[in-house]
């Protein structure tokens, strides 16, 4: 995993917000990108009145969901969006329970799985050693649970400390390393690496110095303290904007990216210029031809997340489009699988895209992670039709429709079991009654 690929991978993962803060550091670091439009300095009488050229991202696709808004839709999507800001505090457990509950998995290893993840600490690490959690698990199943959860995004946790994340993120590597072996040992001699005793590294591993410089940039990629990354979440208020927008035009539904928090960017032309300098001035020109490409590929990468988040929600569109027409109740069993052989890319892919991204709909505004949703009685959309928060939210109309009658009273959850039952929705009592928490509508009493 080289640095560019590193970069994409974690521009990938941004909502919008925090995107754009990226573009600024960016822009600070490298001279020869620049911004040609920065639509959100626009004022609003100027976005109304004035005609705004648009860099089109997408010009060369076929992407057919992606549509750009004209000057006539911008005082009210402007207002929407502006509206539409929530705050939302996110934790590692969260993120990776989250993951967990879309995987192909039996009960029993999913409560292994829970019990593990909700034992992290904010690293990412095991705030308890594993084995002292249960009582007793097959070591198999242990030794199952813990793979598995090492290998949800952030990829690393779930292990004792840094050196064995790193272990855990070697072997995952999307492609296999021709000296996978030696890279893992390079860890045992990190301090060497780190001081740059690449020669003193490379006898000891024995490979050649260059080999040993390689393995250490290759590990500099990586994330020795997984979980860091959401450590302040449970202490701070995170305040997000939509990323997306669905609305229906002319009996279909357009998918709108919110460009107007992003920058149009491109290449300082005095840099375009300078890159044809003279043999004379050597160093200048490939220092500035250095910093051109890097431009170029910081500009490709965030187009690419653009990209790929508009290709997510359009199949996600196609997936859940019952919700969009119907309503929240409508939602339907969908898992991260299903989106991934959809799109053909991996599925770490599709979670990175749609952790911490919002669209805007005609029912609210919600988080891309909440249209994937396992079904009542299987997995994801091989199981029964109706999805687990969907159910969720017949229960919250047939208890609010309950509550506005003139003879309010508490149902009993046998007895919002049987009128699922009678809409054909199998549900048992205890699940009621769990779910029921989850939605904060109080408890039943006993009939």
């Amino acid at each position: 995993m080289n640095t560019q690929l590193y970069q994409s991978i974690k521009l990938m993962s941004l909502p919008v917000m925090e995107l754009r803060e990226v573009i600024q550091e960016e822009m600070e670091r490298n001279p020869a990108l620049e911004v040609l439009a920065d639509p959100s300095t626009v004022s609003l009488d100027q976005a109304i009145g004035g005609s705004k050229e648009e860099d089109d991202y997408f010009e060369a696709s076929s992407d057919s969901g992606f549509i750009q808004r004209n000057n006539s839709d911008l005082s009210e999507a402007n207002q929407r969006f502006i509206e539409g800001v929530l705050s939302h505090p996110q934790t590692l457990q969260d993120y990776l329970l989250w993951q967990l509950q879309l995987q192909p998995i039996d009960d029993e290893l999913r409560g292994v799985c829970e019990a593990l993840i909700q034992n992290l600490d904010e690293d990412g690490f095991h705030k308890e050693a594993p084995e002292s959690l249960f009582k007793p698990v097959p070591p198999h199943s242990l030794a199952e649970a813990m793979k598995l959860v090492q290998t949800l995004d952030p990829q690393g946790s779930c292990t004792a400390d840094y050196r064995e994340s790193l272990m855990a993120q070697l072997n995952l590597l999307p492609q296999p390393q021709p000296d996978l072996e030696v890279m893992v040992r390079a860890l045992d001699h990190l301090e060497l690496l780190e001081k740059g005793r690449f020669a003193e590294a490379a006898k000891i591993l024995n490979c050649t110095v260059d080999d040993a410089e390689f393995f250490f940039e290759q590990i500099r990629q990586l994330s020795p303290f997984p979980g860091r990354s959401f450590a302040s979440a449970v202490s701070n208020v995170r305040y997000v904007v939509p990323d997306i927008q669905i609305v229906k035009r002319e009996g279909d539904f357009a998918i709108i990216l919110n460009e107007e928090e992003i920058p149009i960017l491109g290449i300082n032309p005095f840099f375009m210029k300078l890159s044809g300098a003279g043999k004379k001035d050597k160093p200048a020109r490939d220092f500035v031809r250095e910093n051109i490409r890097e431009a170029r590929w910081f500009i490709h990468s965030v187009n690419q997340r653009n990209h790929t988040l508009l290709r997510v929600t359009r199949a996600i569109l196609e997936f859940q489009r019952s919700f969009f027409t119907k309503g929240p109740k409508y939602l339907a069993p969908l898992t991260l699988r299903d989106i991934a052989q959809e799109l053909g890319v991996h599925e770490t892919t599709v979670s990175r895209t749609a952790n911490e991204k919002y669209v805007q709909t005609e029912w609210g505004i919600f988080e891309l992670r909440r249209f994937f949703s396992n079904s009542i009685s299987g997995t994801g959309s091989s199981g029964s039709r109706y999805s687990k928060e969907g159910v969720k939210e017949i229960i919250r109309e047939i208890i609010s429709g309950q509550n506005s009658g003139e003879e309010s009273r508490n149902l009993s959850d046998q007895e919002i079991s049987g009128m699922l039952a009678q809409k054909g929705i199998p549900l048992a009592r205890r699940t009621v009654a769990k779910y029921r928490k989850e939605l904060e509508l109080g408890s039943s009493y006993t009939r």
